[in-house]
């Protein structure tokens, strides 16, 4: 009996994913956030909350490869909870409310006992403040100027939540059709070798450009804030990659998962929007807002 030889994986170029793939993901992605904004953005952070979770549940899938057994049950509760306490009550509730997460995190680890219990307790703590603390950030800046009950483009939250989502997507898309067409310098190649730094000069050309544009034409801020904040999100969407990248090689794994197709996991799409929102949110509530 001749037993089939698996088939190889198929090689999608220099582009590295399925383009096809990703393309529908990313359309139906932006289609579900732009609904949600114009017109009820209280249900844009069921999606923030929807992201928190699967993230926390990817994160507990790749620690579990190096033995680390995260709690999912109170990092879930706890990380929806900051979510929506910073959406409707600011940043002094985001603060407690994550000191309380961590804590009740740290108890509800008690019960499995002495063993591993500061490597599992560290890994929550860290998981706490890398996702749904800054991912808090969101609804930080979601709820800026027109308040929780507010939609359509004419609301500032909305107007900040699409410079956000933009301009860090102007720096992956600059940094990835850049590092395609020229890439030839590895930026760090042990930590992640198919960033190069032709692609980050890509990544600082688009997000000068979107943030310029953004900030004048959309917020009707001045332009060097813009420029400011193409800067500052360049620099900060590159960190989150690369850190996510050391994340992955330390755990031994490719992708945190396959729940979006043609990207990966949704930890590996998260990892720019993490590191960016915040230092956003600073910058226009201090100098736009």
């Amino acid at each position: 009996m001749t037993v089939p030889t698996p088939a190889p994986p198929k090689d999608h170029g220099r582009a590295g994913r399925d383009l096809r793939a990703a393309f529908t993901s990313a359309f139906v992605l932006v289609g579900a956030i732009l609904l949600s904004l114009l017109f009820w953005k209280t249900a844009f952070m069921v999606i923030v909350a929807i992201a928190v979770v699967v993230a926390i549940w990817e994160l507990h899938r790749g620690f579990g490869a190096k033995g680390i057994d995260l709690p999912e049950q109170p990092l879930m509760v706890g990380g929806v909870v900051m979510v929506v306490v910073a959406y409707f009550w600011g940043a002094p509730a985001l603060v407690t409310a994550t000191a309380v997460a961590a804590l009740m995190t740290m108890l509800w680890l008690l019960q499995r006992g002495i063993d591993g219990y500061v490597q599992n307790a560290t890994a929550s703590v860290f998981t706490l403040i890398y996702v749904p603390f800054l991912g808090s950030f969101v609804a930080l800046l979601l709820s800026e100027g027109g308040g929780v009950n507010a939609s359509g483009l004419d609301d500032p939250g909305v107007q900040g939540i699409i410079t956000f989502i933009a301009i860090t997507v102007a720096s992956d898309t600059g940094g990835y059709v850049a590092g395609v067409l020229f890439g030839k310098h590895p930026m760090a190649p042990v930590i992640s070798p198919k960033k190069s730094w032709e692609g980050f000069g890509g990544s600082v050309v688009f997000c000068l450009i979107a943030g310029w544009a953004l900030v004048v034409y959309l917020l009707d801020g001045d332009w060097w804030v813009g420029l400011a904040l193409g800067l500052i999100t360049v620099v900060m969407a590159t960190l989150g990659d690369l850190c996510e990248s050391v994340i992955k090689r330390d755990l031994g794994i490719k992708d945190m998962s396959q729940v979006v197709p043609g990207h990966g996991g949704l930890m590996d799409r998260l990892d720019s929007l993490l590191a960016t929102v915040a230092p956003i949110w600073l910058l226009l509530h201090y100098l736009v807002f």
